[in-house]
């Protein structure tokens, strides 16, 4: 049996990778939204400052070209602590400025950095400048940034508090939904721990909804179903194997016994031929059990060789005409060949045979046909043949149809049964039915050699 793989470490819960995956994910989403929206805020707040600057000094310019001469006054009476003005003459001197721009020099040209803004003496914000020609001169209007810097700020410590809030609820949420999730799942593992080998019978409930979990409880109630049946099996297999096995060893015991006790009533032949017939049949039995062990657990293995089955049925063939007066009739035997182990073929017809005597009246009839599809062998018998009820169960292990019958003449119930695993070991199939002699008739078909 496969050992169960142990890893390092011990893995935190699913519930706890799903909710702690979810969780980083949602606050990396939110923190890259959150910057996104901040340059895109701000972006958008200081094209408005521009355009108000813009129209401010626009405007500006067209008022002290109307007032002429007094155009510089009315860029002195500029008193709005946001925004500053300077008329510049065309040298680019200062010959008038704003009350909050006193203190600030002639705002030239190259004093322009690449976003068009400058600091202020004795202001915190920077300004954004704009300028606009006049007839006396240039109008230089700088708007504050004070708004925008308040207005990020706002929005900033918004979402500092939003975002680890909205972390924590996503990281609830998912907690509790991957835990409902995962309940009936929970709820499978703790019948599945219950469950023993004395109550293999038991089943989980399934819903009927057809969603995973549903699914995987369906899934588990099939494994129970085969292991519940397997085990089943096993019980009935040590049984009937162990009712066997007392039956040859009673036997030679019986005959020890008798031989020690009253010497004179068992020969020293009659005790060697019982030692020896029981001895055989301990031995088929003991092989046929080691065969179907193997075929249960799949290390039936099948070499891809070359064999001329009619070798082998005619073989077989000889072996019943020397062994019996049964008539055998093998006019239906022509050449075959097939891929697999010699052995084994040799084991199957030798059980065939052997069942086939064993319930024949007077005639054996042995077939072997290679067709493009495979090769059909059968061994038929003229005796009472098989109820059609029957057909399949033939096969089953320890089954006679007839007991008294079976065990009288040695038949362990194992013959067939091993027909069938050594078939299938081949690719083939294993078939009952009645005959054209009024008994019953097996039927082998394996693939054809060509067919590998």
């Amino acid at each position: 049996m496969a050992e169960p793989r142990v890893t390092g470490r011990r893995r935190a819960s699913i519930r706890v990778r799903i909710s702690g995956i979810a969780t980083v994910v949602v606050a990396l989403a939110l923190v890259a939204g959150a910057g996104l929206l901040g340059l895109g805020l701000r972006a958008a707040l200081l094209e408005g400052v521009h355009a108000s600057a813009d129209a401010y000094a626009s405007d500006l310019a067209d008022r002290v070209d109307a007032a002429g001469g007094s155009g510089a006054a009315l860029v002195r009476g500029n008193d709005d602590d946001d925004r500053f003005a300077q008329l510049l003459d065309g040298d680019g001197r200062l010959v008038a400025a704003s009350e909050s721009s006193e203190d600030l020099a002639a705002v030239a040209e190259d004093d322009y950095d690449e976003n068009r803004t400058i600091a202020v003496p004795g202001e915190d914000a920077v300004y954004l400048l704009s300028s606009e020609d006049t007839d006396n001169g240039t109008i230089v209007v700088g708007q504050s940034t004070e708004s925008v810097d308040e207005t990020l700020g706002t929005v900033v410590t918004l979402l500092a508090i939003a975002v680890p809030l909205v972390t924590l609820l996503v990281a609830a949420t998912t907690w509790v939904v991957v835990g409902r999730a995962l309940r009936p799942v929970e709820r499978m593992r703790r019948e599945v721990d219950e469950v023993t080998a004395s109550s293999l019978h038991t089943r989980l409930e399934t819903s009927g909804s057809d969603d995973e979990i549903d699914r995987l409880a369906s899934t588990l109630n099939g494994m129970l179903d085969r292991l519940d049946a397997s085990q089943a099996a096993q019980r009935r297999f040590i049984s009937d194997a162990s009712h066997e096995l007392r039956s040859p060893l009673a036997s030679l015991r019986q005959f020890a016994e008798v031989a020690r006790r009253h010497p004179d009533r068992v020969s020293g032949g009659e005790l060697s031929d019982a030692i020896l017939d029981e001895g055989a049949r301990l031995e088929r039995l003991v092989d046929g059990m080691l065969t179907l062990a193997k075929a249960d657990e799949r290390s039936l293995t099948v070499p891809r060789r070359a064999v001329d089955l009619d070798d082998l049925v005619l073989a077989e063939a000889r072996r019943l005409r020397t062994s019996s007066a049964l008539r055998v009739d093998t006019s239906a035997v022509g050449p075959a060949r097939v891929l697999g182990d010699a052995g084994l073929l040799a084991q199957l017809l030798r059980n065939l045979v052997d069942n086939a005597q064993r319930h024949a009246a007077g005639a054996v009839r042995l077939e072997l046909v290679e067709g493009p599809d495979g090769t059909l062998l059968s061994v038929e018998d003229d005796g009472d043949g098989i109820d059609r009820e029957q057909h399949e169960r033939v096969f089953d292990r320890f089954v006679r149809l007839d007991d008294a019958r079976a065990r009288e003449s040695g038949g362990s119930g194992l013959g067939l049964a091993i027909v069938r695993e050594i078939a299938l070991a081949h690719g083939g199939t294993a078939l009952a039915r009645n005959g054209q002699l009024g008994g019953a008739r097996i039927e082998i078909r394996l693939p054809a050699a060509s067919a590998d």
